[in-house]
């Protein structure tokens, strides 16, 4: 692609050069550049990636796009952006020749059940006839393709996603589905995605370290909303799928252009109702009302929050086309997601649970619903992660105090803070919620001698809730990466134990 094409995509920038010239890659990053390349310089949360030029040009960059004007010593093609990040996404988007104009696009966002709820809507879909791509926290696919998201990036950078839609267009997808966090919309990570489809799970509280308000948190997560209205038009109405249960959903809805299907289990006035909801340790299986006539709803998913994911996806389903029964079908079939209320079992006679729940409102549900569930003891392994939003702390806490019998504070991600100041943010919460240490809970910062502490004290009919890791591959401790998987680490245990 020649680099004035890519350029035109741009408002107000300022361009020094010849830009008729080829562009054979898109990088922001200046240790992968390579010849013939074109480097954005972006200022990153640690680092700024102006400085990184010089080394960018050594290793074959052929043009910039960056913030600052070009030094007097740089003769390459340079285009001056008021911000370089905003930039690379329609950059991204042209060099990859616009696939998602060639897709139907879903996105789904909020601060729970993003990834299950996108992962049943592939599912549905998929048992249409549709071929189907994903972006998730846990996995990307493409077609039959299916691979695990090691980035620990919820949504990828721009060129990262429009290189998977391209992959999914040359694949013969017709739909891609991707979960679309409120990072990845405020950082223009997911402009250029042209969605068709646009869902709400709910809005609670998330990410205050990055958002700063929960006002600002929400309203990102409602730029989801707005871009069905600027995105191209495909022939096909754009649709909004709401929770009318959130408090806050008339925000949303208000910015939907088109058509909007509302969902709830409580509000009256949603189009997509659950009714007689029946939550066991096996499944769950509850009535669907609906403008398409009544579906009895049957999941293999432990935990009732899970009904709202489905009507979610099943509302997505039917805006699509998809028949009734062939949607509930696929509901019954569905296997859930890795690290979402997954079930490890070795044969031991006590329950243990991975889930990826790291925030309030998540710990409210997993523990609300495992509490009635569990006839002995309930067990929480969790920590908090370092250089994140210190506020939930002390509320994760409480809420596991108030909820679970014994608690073990462990590490999570402390990255460069302090792993014992951050255990101690959390056991504040928790000795408001009446717990002593040495009684009610203890601090174990090695997270694999947490999890053996935990199967250590379980009894016959307890369950254990390990929390806040779920599928994630590694932890991080300062700036480094060390491998992690919590069923291995679970499993050891057990084995351990002597559970085969």
């Amino acid at each position: 692609m020649r680099l004035g094409d890519l350029l035109a995509e741009l408002d107000e920038v300022r361009i020094h050069g010849d830009v008729d010239i080829p562009i054979t890659g898109l990088k922001y990053d200046s240790r992968r550049v390579q010849p013939g390349d074109l480097f954005v310089a972006i200022r990153g949360f640690h680092v700024n990636g102006h400085r990184f030029i010089p080394d960018a040009l050594q290793r074959g960059a052929v043009a910039v796009v960056a913030e600052e004007p070009p030094p007097p010593d740089v003769n390459i093609p340079w285009a001056q952006a008021a911000d370089s990040r905003a930039a690379l996404a329609p950059l991204a988007a042209a060099f990859y020749d616009h696939p998602a104009r060639q897709l139907r696009v879903i996105g789904v966002t909020g601060t729970d059940g993003k990834t299950t709820t996108t992962t049943m809507i592939s599912d549905i879909l998929e048992a249409a006839g549709h071929r189907t791509g994903l972006i998730t926290t846990v996995s990307f696919k493409v077609g039959e393709r299916t691979w695990d998201n090691d980035t620990r990036q919820s949504t990828p950078e721009a060129p990262e996603v429009q290189a998977l839609l391209r992959d999914m267009v040359d694949a013969s997808c017709d739909y891609a589905v991707i979960e679309s966090t409120s990072h990845g919309l405020a950082l223009h990570r997911l402009d250029g995605c042209e969605y068709d489809v646009a869902v709400l799970t709910n809005v609670t509280h998330e990410h205050l370290d990055f958002h700063g308000t929960v006002e600002a948190y929400r309203l990102a997560k409602a730029r989801l909303f707005e871009m069905l209205g600027e995105s191209v038009d495909k022939g096909i109405p754009k649709v909004a799928v709401v929770n009318l249960d959130d408090p806050h959903a008339g925000m949303f809805i208000a910015r939907a252009p088109d058509q909007v299907i509302t969902y709830a289990r409580e509000h009256p006035s949603a189009m997509i109702r659950a009714r007689d909801v029946v939550a066991s340790s096996s499944g769950l299986q509850f009535t669907a009302d609906t403008p398409w006539g009544e579906l009895d709803i049957t999941l293999r998913l432990v935990g009732d929050f899970n009904v709202y994911n489905a009507l979610a996806a099943l509302a997505v389903g039917l805006s699509q086309g998809v028949p009734p029964d062939v949607c509930q079908d696929a509901l019954a079939r569905f296997q859930g997601v890795r690290g979402r209320m997954e079930i490890v079992d070795r044969g031991q006679p006590f329950t243990v649970i991975i889930d990826y729940a790291h925030t309030p409102e998540s710990f409210k549900k997993v523990m609300g619903i495992m509490r009635p569930l569990t006839r002995g003891r309930l067990i929480a392994v969790f920590g908090s992660a370092g250089e994140r939003d210190r506020q939930k702390r002390a509320i994760q806490g409480e809420i596991a105090g108030r909820y679970c019998d014994f608690l073990i504070l462990t590490d999570e991600d402390p990255r460069l803070e302090d792993r014992w100041a951050i255990l101690d943010e959390i056991a504040a919460g928790v000795e408001r919620a009446g717990k002593r240490e040495g009684d009610g809970y203890t601090k174990i910062p090695d997270r694999a001698e947490a999890i053996a502490e935990a199967m250590r004290r379980a009894r016959p009919g307890d369950v254990i809730l390990l929390l806040g890791k779920g599928h994630e591959s590694c932890i991080i401790y300062g700036t480094e990466k060390t491998p992690w998987d919590e069923r291995k680490a679970a499993e050891a245990a057990l084995r351990a134990l002597g559970y085969e």
